[in-house]
């Protein structure tokens, strides 16, 4: 499996996030999106809003129905094989998933270091850091 932290710095969630849906559909595969309730009608929203001329499907019911699923519970029920791990909150059940996005910011900087340390002991994840440039360009830390 592979995790992507994502240490948001220069751009917030609702500027990745879509960037990172459309890679994902593009690449014909399947998304869940996980965050606390409070922030899930948040995401939804600006899920539609993000861009005048883009369209991102997706939805908070009818999970089979969805390519892009958002729930608050780590489960696979749009067949998505792809977990986007919203809130900053890192969430073990992830792990079933092959590739996880873990987004996170300054306020949930010690939860990041821990499973990032936890991951680094398991030799099945591939654990990846990813930070922003003075341009705002996504590069791949140490």
């Amino acid at each position: 499996m592979i995790v992507d932290f994502y240490h948001l710095t220069a751009s917030p969630l609702e500027k990745v996030l879509p960037a990172v849906a459309e890679k994902i559909l593009a690449g014909g595969e399947r998304l869940l999106v996980v965050a606390e309730e409070p922030h899930l009608a948040r995401l939804d929203e600006q899920l539609w809003t993000y861009a005048r001329t883009a369209f991102l499907p997706h939805g908070r019911g009818d999970a089979a129905a969805q390519p892009v699923f958002l729930s608050a519970n780590v489960e696979a029920t749009n067949g998505a094989t792809n977990v986007a791990l919203a809130d900053g909150a890192w969430r073990e059940e992830a792990l079933a998933f092959e590739r996880i996005f873990y987004f996170f910011d300054a306020s949930n900087l010690e939860s990041a270091r821990s499973a990032w340390r936890d991951l680094k002991a398991r030799p099945e994840a591939a654990a990846r850091y990813w930070k922003q440039d003075e341009r705002g360009k996504w590069v791949q830390g140490p």
